[in-house]
């Protein structure tokens, strides 16, 4: 007997892609934030948002509780250079380094650069289609999300 196929970009997924939501440090604006999460939610993936001023421990920890597959960090702040490096650093050192950390915010293109050298995924400013979002995390759920 041969083993099952691996699973397609096109195949339906046995179970929704689960992504962390989140708006890390002192900035209050946070309708981008909703916006996404919420077109993220019509395209099927299941969402859960921190709400404001989370820390990058705070962060962590829920995504790892929820058991995510992918964070999505809301930055307007400037602190972009500290932020996503923190999560991402703190999410490795518990052993979860398969959680996708990307996002978006005012992030010059030379900072989105140096970040996806560290690890982070892409990011995506200001008037981004979300159905560009959602085409990247759904390629990427492609290859790294089973089950």
């Amino acid at each position: 007997m041969s083993p099952p196929p691996s699973p397609s970009p096109t195949a339906p997924r046995k179970r929704p892609i689960r992504i962390l939501v989140a708006k890390p440090g002192l900035d209050g604006h946070d309708r981008g934030a909703k916006v996404v999460a919420a077109a993220l939610r019509d395209a099927g993936m299941e969402v859960i948002y921190t709400g404001l001023h989370q820390t990058p421990e705070q962060i962590a920890q829920a995504a790892i509780q929820e058991d995510v597959d992918v964070v999505g960090l809301s930055i307007l702040s400037g602190a972009h250079m500290t932020l996503f490096p923190r999560v991402k650093q703190l999410l490795d050192q518990a052993g979860r380094n398969d959680i996708l950390v990307t996002g978006g915010g005012i992030i010059p293109p030379d900072d989105m650069s140096a970040l996806e050298r560290q690890g982070v995924g892409k990011l995506f400013g200001p008037g981004t289609p979300t159905s560009e979002l959602v085409k990247y995390i759904d390629a990427w759920a492609a290859t790294h999300v089973t089950a």
